[in-house]
């Protein structure tokens, strides 16, 4: 079974030559690569040397491009681009494993189920503190970014047979998690498997962890516009100090405060452009 590696990305390509260099490494050979250029707005001219350096680094590599749609599309197109029986869809800002696809696969080539994902994904760059306090922001007290009692299903695919991906017609778009949305129109999730660890870069300055909050707050809600006003009220500037001064206490991190206000900040930005302009992207 040949495997397609589906990669979107914007404006997250600091990470993506080595993305493509541990995907070259795989000890799982029969791979092709795909990038997904979602309307990047780096310079043209800058994209295009980029663009000649990843083929460099792995032979078997296609790019396509789009205007900027969001990953939905992006993946959609991938897809669609694809010769695998198995489509893999990773981020940019990831690197893996040698038998991580080896390891994602085997129950799907086995034929024991249809999808997986893996619970085995670490912070890349956990010495950096703003990383550091991403995971701390989500409960996360080490550089697992998915706790060890997750359950051994997931809404979110990492591989899935592309007859069933095809047979549903891909994402939908509908903002942040709209990797939720597959296994929606699947009726079912993905399994977990064994091994299959990766690595995910978290934001590692403060501009980063702005956009990627204000990027995470375009996602659905509990109780719709009622949870969307409820979350943009608690990302006000008085609760983002009175709530980061608690977990600077409890953390014993006094820096916490400054990544809470800057991470509601972004959150009451993203919050803010959903609600009175459609924006999800």
């Amino acid at each position: 079974m040949k495997i397609s590696v589906i990669i979107p990305f914007y404006k997250n390509i600091s990470h993506l030559e080595k993305c493509l260099s541990s995907l070259a490494e795989q000890t799982c050979r029969d791979l092709e690569i795909i990038l997904v250029n979602d309307g990047s707005p780096l310079a043209a001219e800058n994209l295009s040397r980029r663009q000649a350096d990843w083929k460099m680094v792995t032979g078997n590599l296609q790019i396509f491009k789009q205007k900027h749609l969001g990953p939905a599309f992006a993946r959609n197109l991938g897809a669609s681009k694809a010769r695998g029986e198995i489509l893999v869809f990773v981020d940019a800002d990831m690197t893996f494993d040698k038998n991580f696809i080896k390891d994602l696969v085997a129950p799907i080539i086995k034929g024991k189920t249809k999808g997986t994902f893996s619970k085995n994904e670490y912070t890349a760059n956990w010495k950096n503190i703003w990383a550091k306090y991403w995971n701390y922001s989500f409960g996360l007290k080490d550089k697992r970014k998915i706790p060890i009692n997750y359950p051994d299903t997931a809404p979110v695919f990492r591989a899935i047979l592309k007859k069933e991906f095809d047979r549903v017609k891909g994402f939908e778009s509908t903002g942040y998690a709209d990797d939720w949305t597959l296994s929606k129109k699947l009726g079912y999730k993905a399994q977990a498997v064994k091994g299959a660890v990766y690595y995910h870069y978290n934001p590692q300055n403060l501009s980063e962890v702005f956009y990627q909050a204000k990027w995470r707050s375009k996602r659905g809600y509990k109780l719709g516009v009622i949870g969307e006003l409820w979350a943009l009220f608690l990302s006000l500037f008085p609760f983002s100090i009175v709530i980061g001064l608690y977990k600077s206490i409890k953390f014993k991190e006094p820096g916490f405060i400054i990544f809470k206000v800057v991470f509601d900040f972004g959150a009451l930005i993203g919050l803010l452009e959903k609600l009175l302009f459609k924006n999800y992207y």
